[in-house]
């Protein structure tokens, strides 16, 4: 797999405002559809400079966050805006944090993985996640008609898939998964564990 690109904190949100103009509306739906999952213990996975985790945590103040992400400047933004937060430098591939966790969410970060990289991402998220835990999956995907790809992508970083195998690799894993929002070729999929 490629060296993942690293971000700028300082200028980052700027960055992907601009090239993804339903930012907002993504960050906004992932915290939504966290809303109805009693959380004490939340994982952000891919947490940046701390945005989802901010918009989670609003509707679940009183969750312990644990927020990771392979960019340790990052993190280190995220941590002033969140100072309650554990920071956990690590890849998306490495293993992740010992759950369990009552709910885990990512927001643009899973479609750095290629199809067998999020299919085993899945699995290792519903290893962490206690029965009846929720992950809230935000992200850019292959939309079905080609005219909806607005987000741009390079290949050398972004391996976006479709809706129906990411539904299928979260079924083989064990979860009850659906899409709870949708705008061209952004997604919302709440998955929950069985």
């Amino acid at each position: 797999m490629a060296q993942q690109y690293h971000f700028d904190p300082a200028t980052y949100r700027d960055m992907v405002i601009a090239e993804v103009p339903a930012y907002e509306d993504l960050q906004n739906e992932v915290a939504r559809a966290s809303a109805d999952t009693a959380t004490t213990r939340l994982l952000d996975l891919g947490a940046g400079t701390g945005e989802t985790s901010l918009r989670v945590l609003a509707r679940h103040p009183h969750a312990d966050l644990t927020a990771l992400d392979e960019s340790a400047a990052m993190l280190a933004r995220a941590q002033a805006r969140l100072p309650a937060a554990h920071p956990h430098v690590s890849r998306l591939q490495d293993p992740l944090p010992t759950g369990p966790f009552d709910l885990v969410v990512s927001a643009l970060a899973v479609h750095h993985l290629d199809g067998p990289g999020k299919a085993d991402l899945f699995i290792r998220i519903a290893a962490v996640l206690r029965p009846g835990g929720r992950f809230v999956l935000g992200d850019v995907v292959i939309p079905d008609d080609p005219r909806d790809a607005r987000t741009p992508v390079n290949t050398d970083h972004d391996k976006p898939s479709g809706v129906p195998e990411q539904l299928d690799w979260l079924h083989a894993a064990g979860f009850r998964a659906a899409i709870t929002w949708q705008r061209h070729d952004l997604v919302v999929l709440t998955a929950d564990l069985l």
